[in-house]
């Protein structure tokens, strides 16, 4: 019996598929679902889909809705245990389903699991072990840039990049799955925060190896459009996960934090567009968290300062 559904968003991405697929088909896991969401591409994605992987769901959406709601129609079409999120231009190691699989299979405690995400263009640097939050309000990939060997145990993280990981499907649904408002970034943030607001724990399992070709929809890793979308959607998972004492004693902070990631864009030409995000991100509609036990409210601000000294921008 299946499982996990392995659901791999796709926006004209079919230079991507073909080797992320050809990986998935070597996996050592002996049973497993595929279900491929086509956010209307126009370069031929679905037919080579239905053509060389047959066996494969494919869900074809007539316009490009996003990352968010392209995940949250595969999971509402799979009915195994676990989904596991798979960006399009990424290449899993043979063993990657099944670590992540016997991950959650041994943590009951534990919600999501990250892998170890490598660069395409130096296997022995990390794209990210995981995702840290900040009170400074910046998420960033844990170990990015620095030896995966550094990163080789089990690790407790914030939350999980949603490019390579695996999901309780039962709870990701009960979550309210990815906030469609995010349309792309931080959405995985945003789900991972919620899952610990309600007492779940996030893993780091560096035995579930993927090559990440990175910014492989958008193009760069600093362009005007993600500039834009993280500095929006990152004030917007503050004001929707951060409880009303937090949000006071955190201000002075976030205010700081801001200041700086405007100056680094300003640099970058990018700082009328990091402005045009936060302005964005106070807009949307968003309240406080309730209900949510003392005890996990100061586990994650415990973690937010002690995040604030392990990375700059």
């Amino acid at each position: 019996m299946k499982k996990t559904t392995v659901i791999i968003p796709n926006y004209n991405g079919i230079h991507f598929l073909k080797d992320c697929m050809k990986a998935l088909e070597e996996q050592t896991c002996p049973d497993f679902g595929i279900c491929i969401v086509d956010n209307g591409s126009a370069d031929g994605s679905t037919d080579y889909i239905r053509s060389e992987y047959p066996d494969a769901k494919l869900i074809v959406l007539k316009k490009n809705t996003g990352f968010c709601h392209a995940v949250n129609a595969g999971v509402r079409a799979s009915d195994t245990d676990y989904v596991l999120l798979l960006n399009n231009d990424t290449i899993p190691d043979r063993n990657f389903v099944s670590e992540l699989e016997k991950a959650l299979d041994k943590h009951p405690d534990v919600f999501s699991c990250a892998s170890c995400m490598l660069q395409v263009q130096d296997n022995t640097l990390l794209d990210g072990a995981g995702d840290l939050y900040s009170a400074l309000g910046w998420a960033f990939a844990r170990g990015r840039d620095e030896k995966a060997s550094l990163y080789d145990r089990p690790a407790r993280i914030f939350s999980a990049c949603a490019g390579a990981a695996i999901y309780r499907r039962e709870e990701f649904i009960r979550l309210g799955m990815l906030d469609e408002k995010h349309f792309a970034y931080l959405e995985d943030m945003d789900i991972g925060w919620k899952a610990r607001l309600a007492g779940w724990k996030n893993l780091y399992v560096p035995t579930a190896r993927v090559v990440h070709v990175g910014s492989g929809t958008t193009g760069s890793r600093h362009n005007e459009f993600k500039v834009r979308m993280s500095a929006r959607n990152n004030i917007y998972i503050i004001r929707k996960n951060m409880t009303g004492w937090q949000k006071v004693i955190n201000a002075p902070l976030i205010l700081l934090g801001a200041f700086i990631k405007f100056l680094f864009f300003q640099k970058k030409g990018l700082g009328r567009a990091y402005c045009r995000g936060f302005r964005q991100g106070m807009a949307l509609p968003a309240s406080s968290p309730k209900d949510v036990p003392l005890k996990n409210q100061l586990k994650i601000q415990t973690e937010l300062w002690a995040n604030m000294f392990k990375r700059k921008i």
